[in-house]
């Protein structure tokens, strides 16, 4: 396969810090309810076609008879295996461990929240001039590129592709790092309505996942991926595919202090903090209940790009 030029020249000393604040909103994403068992994989090329039909009450059948209807009801059920879900080639799942390990050191040392922020050329220059960690072989880059560009519709997820460049960048200058968090928001619109939201709703609410770059949005599908056994549709039905975020041009979660992972659960929804949220007028949620776009009720996104 082509490259597709997306390298560029990196400097060898890269500037960013290493931070060893570990951030608990963004790896709930993926370890909340990952009590699965991988399921036996078949496909054809990178993404495939999914096993048969077994006999097996965790994989159910899609129902529903429109398309929408169906959407909605796998995001319902969004924890489970469905007959026609799509998975990664089985040739390839060693490339989507390989991948995702890596990923994870760069975590390691850079800190959790410059993670957040590193472009993919910095990622691969960090690897490329770093002695704790291998460069990226070009079958790893080829399987990151692949991931990135795929369909998502091929394989279930219906929201917009917002970043459509795989080497999206953040200006130091257009981001902040809001306190007590170790997140970043970009400036205007999104840290106005994040102090709105602590003003006038209570300190009790927190910031539990901002600003996600490229990298960050891959390390986090790519785990989730991980945990389902190669199933891309099920990863997306609980996290957008890299490009596919909105964290990467505005939109923040927020959560309850105290509650933990469970922020990310339908349980956030039974707050007082999110009853104040949704009754302050002025705070839409990106994903609703039984939304159109494949994905779970997401009652701590905060949407503030309005697309």
């Amino acid at each position: 396969m082509e490259r597709r030029g997306f390298l560029k020249a990196v400097s060898s000393s890269l500037t960013l810090g290493v931070s060893g604040c570990k951030l608990l909103g963004d790896e709930a994403l993926v370890q909340a309810f990952d009590d699965s068992t991988p399921n036996a994989l078949q496909s054809e090329g990178l993404l495939g076609l999914a096993p048969s039909p077994r006999n097996d009450p965790k994989i159910l059948s899609p129902q529903s008879p429109t398309p929408v209807a169906t959407r909605i009801e796998k995001a319902r059920n969004f924890n489970q295996d469905f007959t026609d879900d799509i998975f990664i080639d089985p040739k390839k799942i060693h490339l989507l461990h390989s991948t995702h390990n890596k990923l994870l050191k760069v975590r390691k040392l850079l800190g959790y929240g410059h993670f957040n922020l590193v472009s993919f050329d910095e990622c691969i220059g960090f690897c490329n001039h770093n002695s704790q960690i291998a460069p990226f072989t070009k079958d790893e880059l080829d399987f990151l590129e692949d991931i990135f560009n795929e369909q998502a519709t091929r394989y279930g997820f219906y929201g917009k592709k917002v970043l459509p460049k795989m080497t999206a960048e953040f200006r130091s200058k257009d981001t902040q790092k809001i306190p007590g968090t170790g997140h970043y928001l970009f400036k205007g619109e999104a840290v106005e309505l994040y102090n709105k939201i602590r003003k006038e709703i209570g300190s009790t609410v927190i910031l539990t996942s901002g600003i996600r770059g490229i990298v960050k949005q891959m390390q986090l599908f790519l785990a989730k991926t991980v945990a389902v056994g190669g199933n891309l549709s099920r990863a997306s039905r609980s996290l957008a595919p890299p490009g596919h975020s909105y964290h990467g041009i505005g939109d923040f979660d927020v959560g309850k202090i105290g509650l933990g992972k469970a922020n990310f659960t339908n349980r956030f929804a039974s707050t007082l903090e999110y009853k104040k949220l949704i009754d302050s007028g002025y705070v839409n949620i990106r994903y609703t209940e039984d939304n159109p776009f494949g994905v779970r009720y997401e009652p701590w996104h905060v949407k503030v790009i309005d697309s």
